[in-house]
């Protein structure tokens, strides 16, 4: 795994990633990039900036095909805080793209059982995914594998944390009754299975969720800390979620700020946790 420290806006970074790789894989109708998506606020400017890009033709989503990683349960698709909605008001109804190619789970399908095996299903015929983009909670849930969620789950029903209920009443009038409790997620598993990773954090409230990733071993209670089983992951942080890293990492940290004190990243690659 790699730790990407970054000293400008992480979505920006983020969406110039996303940019450069799919000019290097050059999508065609044969050949589609399949590409895994997040929600949330974190990643807020990574879409303003793939519309920027898609707008002044810089970027095409033509030949993409994209799977988002959850769906609310029992949230009509219509509600402004589905991430449905979220999707097409920060991407979709902006850029030309086919509907077919398009895959978000349906969390009011009547069998949610068999929603989650088609899902699974659905990303296997696309050719599994080719990079996978996420933020991290404050729990370390990815999508929302809470803690405690086996590393080789594939997608399937969550009950959300009460650390995650509360992070997200923000959405919700700060009325925790409004908040959905169960949600429809990609597994560790699915996300392990593609080819590329790239997992956010910013801001201190993530700051030990990214510290028990670097700096200790693979461990469910942190689910972020699966990052560490694939062979192509970066964690991107800004400083703020940094603040606590320790031993070799904060070492190479410091002294990559200190080589380099006004450069826009700071790169730390990491065999294994240290």
């Amino acid at each position: 795994m790699r730790l990407v420290v970054s000293n400008i806006n992480v979505g920006l970074w983020t969406a110039a990633y996303v940019k450069n790789t799919l000019q290097r894989f050059a999508p065609t109708v044969d050949k589609p990039f399949v590409l895994g998506l997040p929600t949330g606020g974190t990643v807020l400017d990574m879409y303003a900036l793939l519309r920027s890009f898609i707008k002044e033709r810089l970027l095409s989503f033509q030949h993409v095909i994209t799977f988002n990683m959850d769906e609310y349960i029992g949230l009509p698709q219509e509600h402004p805080q589905s991430y449905h909605s979220y999707m097409r008001r920060n991407l979709f109804e902006h850029i030309a793209m086919p509907a077919e190619q398009i895959f978000i789970p349906n969390g009011q399908a009547a069998d949610l059982k068999q929603e989650c095996e088609r899902y699974e299903h659905e990303i296997a015929q696309a050719g599994g995914v080719q990079l996978f983009i996420g933020g991290v909670g404050c729990n370390g849930h990815i999508a929302f594998n809470e803690p405690g969620t086996p590393f080789n789950s594939r997608t399937h029903v969550t009950d959300l944390a009460p650390s995650t209920l509360e992070a997200n009443a923000r959405f919700f009038q700060n009325d925790m009754t409004r908040v959905p409790r169960q949600a429809i997620t990609v597994g560790i598993g699915t996300l392990l299975d593609s080819k590329e990773l790239l997992f956010i954090a910013s801001g201190v409230k993530k700051a030990a969720a990214v510290a028990h990733c670097v700096c200790q071993e693979p461990n469910v209670n942190w689910p972020i800390s699966a990052l560490n089983l694939h062979p192509h992951a970066t964690l991107l942080a800004d400083l703020d979620a940094c603040v606590l890293l320790c031993g070799e990492a904060k070492n190479k940290l410091d002294v990559a700020r200190q080589k380099n004190p006004y450069a826009e990243q700071w790169e730390i690659l990491l065999e294994e946790p240290t």
